[in-house]
């Protein structure tokens, strides 16, 4: 997918801007050596370079630090502070609407990502790519962390179809046309990947450093990958099933009403040879399956009709080039 703007804008040698969003949330001791290390990554792959700090409700002395770089660094350095703490989806996309660069880099401010993969990011963006991700193959966290990161990014990769082996990571790199179609909300950044590929970007992804953390302490604890789940559901349902939400309301009633039947067909056996199953837990739940089934396959034929009296989507928001016979005609007669 091509974007004119982008495109004009680079430099005879063909090096884009570049701008680095990073989500802060009490990292004050490392926002200097990061905006350092940024800056000498990209020096000399890119025609200009910013940074744009989004403080996410720190309580320590981050945004001082952030207005020192700014100061520092007129024109080079942004931040931006939220309200309060609104999560990181809500920080990178303030962060996102500032942004200048022709690609968009996102960090986490801990230091564990390191700047100089920067310009293999760029590479890989210049080889054809709209998005690609960091994939922390040698983590160095506690299995405490990688365990239960391990089990949801291959779940998340079977459910979305997104051959990615590390969604976590928040070191990513994006063309800006990819940026201007995301809308960021709950804990979305993680499926980022899938919501661009859904609108048809190619998405690719290289292997990273990761570093131990020496400063601060993470802000994240399991109950993100209880939200994460919540929110996956959510992609599920607005990506792959967004045009059919009857197959997948109807596929989960279909799964219900199976396992209802089997249930209640084995219970049905057993009536048969004389036994009583009135007053088993298994007839309850049998019958509970099967009230789940109708309910399902219900809004999943509600969720069709309400599909056909809404507006469908842009389609002209999907074509990347229109040849016609007359195009192609005139081009050959030239």
């Amino acid at each position: 997918m091509t974007n004119l703007s982008a495109d004009l804008s680079r430099d005879a040698n063909n090096k884009p801007s570049v701008t680095v969003v990073i989500p802060v949330k009490d990292e004050q001791d490392t926002l200097a050596r990061l905006a350092e290390g940024i800056f000498e990554a990209v020096s000399g792959h890119a025609k200009s370079a910013e940074i744009v700090f989004v403080d996410d409700g720190s309580k320590d002395k981050s945004w001082k630090v952030m207005q020192d770089l700014v100061l520092q660094h007129p024109g080079q350095v942004r931040a931006l502070k939220l309200r309060r703490n609104f999560g990181k989806s809500i920080a990178l996309a303030a962060g996102f609407k500032v942004a200048h660069g022709d690609v968009i880099f996102t960090m986490d401010a801990d230091l564990q990502d390191d700047p100089k993969e920067i310009p293999r990011f760029l590479e890989a963006l210049d080889g054809g790519l709209d998005l690609v991700s960091g994939w922390k193959r040698k983590r160095n966290d506690p299995l405490s962390k990688t365990l239960p990161s391990l089990l949801f990014n291959r779940a998340t990769a079977w459910i979305t179809g997104v051959p990615l082996h590390d969604f976590n990571c928040g070191f990513k790199a994006y063309r800006r046309e990819v940026i201007e179609q995301l809308k960021l909300y709950g804990e979305l950044h993680r499926y980022i990947p899938a919501l661009a590929n859904d609108a048809g970007f190619r998405i690719g992804e290289i292997e990273v450093e990761h570093h131990p953390r020496r400063h601060g302490v993470t802000k994240y604890g399991l109950e993100r990958y209880v939200r994460g789940f919540l929110d996956l559901i959510t992609i599920l349902a607005t990506t792959r099933y967004l045009q059919r939400p009857g197959h997948l309301f109807g596929g989960l009633g279909v799964g219900f009403g199976l396992l209802g039947s089997l249930v209640l067909g084995y219970l049905g056996v057993l009536w048969l040879m004389g036994q009583s199953i009135g007053h088993r837990p298994l007839f309850f739940a049998g019958i509970l399956l099967m009230v789940f089934s109708v309910q399902m396959i219900s809004l999943g034929v509600i969720a069709e009709l309400l599909i056909r009296l809404s507006t469908p989507r842009d389609v002209g928001d999907l074509v990347v080039a229109d040849v016609s016979e007359r195009s192609t005609t005139k081009a050959i007669a030239e």
